[in-house]
């Protein structure tokens, strides 16, 4: 479910433009968002930053934004998660910011 219908370019994606302090913020600003049980690396894990010697799954950064891909937590409201994780990633890094929920948690996972 893509809550904002705008699209990120992929280019600048990968290791060689993306500056690891900013994906690193972003994901520790998604990762700290209640209502976001986990990173979601797409459908053929294709949503990732790749870094020196690593890999951020359900971050994709662009010149002109963002795209974050998320598992909401069971019990969280969808849209509200969503909007909340938007609000976040906009304290720490400029652009637009597309969110996609690709999962909602099973209930008997670990709720935040």
């Amino acid at each position: 479910m893509t809550l904002n219908s705008n699209h990120v370019s992929s280019e600048g994606v990968g290791g060689g433009s993306a500056r690891p302090e900013l994906v690193d913020a972003i994901a520790q600003a998604v990762l700290a968002t209640p209502g976001v049980q986990g990173l979601h690396s797409g459908r053929f894990g294709e949503v990732a930053t790749y870094l020196p010697g690593r890999r951020v799954a359900g971050v994709r950064t662009a010149e002109s934004g963002s795209d974050i891909h998320i598992v909401v937590a069971w019990g969280h409201p969808v849209p509200a998660t969503a909007d909340a994780v938007r609000a976040a990633v906009q304290r720490v890094a400029p652009g637009r910011i597309d969110v996609t929920v690709e999962d909602v948690a099973a209930p008997d996972e670990s709720l935040r």
